[in-house]
């Protein structure tokens, strides 16, 4: 099996579990009563480079990375930093993430939140909106058609924001399919979760030009963030590299000024597609 097949493996006896202590129709009316939304989109749509933060305890690559970190009080640091919106992972087997690590960083501060977690079934879309997340991720290559469509219909039904997320070609394709228009381009391959940074920029020329591309996984220092900005991605969500800083308010301030008042930058070399 591969890491993913393991993860969606816990993932499907997670939610049998979830749905036996809490019905669907209860969750569905807890979905009801959400108020307070806060646009991910639009946040994602100012000008310059726009960071969601992401707060993550462990990987299954990269093993424990911060398991007693505090969700409110990072936060806190990443909104003092300028970062545009949240990520929180919500998947407990593999990342040690909770509804509850959402909920605490969402009441510390007034940026929308992701809730980042593999998702499949239409019990997790209701879920999503009951612990008040403002947007999901949903993952092209874990969905067939059919799946893809109605999860992403139902979520924005429910006023939830969606990322969705592509790794190849094929999922490219899929993603235009669908209309999306914020999508998330994998560094990380799931399968083995092996990560090249210049994958974004080589797969967002098969992505309708108007298309708000997010970078994700793997972007660690300045030079990653000017290599993608000088192949046209301003948007990253940046997890690891930040849960790692003494500063993560600090680097947020220098990652989100690059290129700011600038041209060009001649020393990183546009990646061929």
């Amino acid at each position: 099996m591969t890491f993913l097949d393991k993860i969606l493996a816990a993932k499907r006896a997670e939610i049998n579990r979830a749905k036996t202590r809490v019905p669907q129709p209860q969750l569905e009316r807890l979905a009801a009563a959400r108020h307070g939304h806060r646009e991910f989109s639009a946040a994602l749509d100012r000008p310059g480079v726009r960071i969601i933060a992401e707060i993550k305890r462990a990987s299954p690559s990269l093993g424990d990375i911060h398991t007693d970190l505090d969700p409110s009080a990072l936060a806190q640091k990443y909104a003092a930093g300028g970062a545009a919106a949240l990520s929180v992972l919500t998947e407990p087997a593999f990342f040690k993430g909770s509804a509850a690590d959402l909920r605490r960083a969402r009441s510390a501060v007034s940026i929308p939140v992701l809730r980042k977690d593999f998702i499949f079934d239409p019990y997790q879309i209701y879920e999503t909106a009951a612990m008040g997340a403002d947007a999901m991720l949903l993952i092209v290559r874990i969905l067939d058609d059919e799946e893809l469509h109605g999860l992403h219909a139902l979520a924005r039904s429910l006023g939830l924001d969606v990322l969705t997320e592509v790794f190849d070609e094929q999922d490219a394709a899929r993603a235009t399919a669908l209309g999306a228009t914020l999508v998330g381009i994998n560094n990380r391959d799931l399968a083995h979760f092996k990560t090249d940074i210049t994958h974004a920029t080589r797969l967002t020329s098969h992505l309708p030009s108007q298309t708000a591309v997010v970078a994700l996984s793997g972007i660690h220092t300045s030079g990653d963030i000017l290599l993608n900005l000088t192949n046209g991605i301003r948007r990253f969500l940046i997890g690891e590299a930040l849960v790692r800083q003494s500063d993560p308010a600090s680097a947020l301030r220098e990652w989100t000024t690059i290129g700011v008042g600038t041209g060009p930058h001649p020393e990183i070399t546009p990646v061929e597609p």
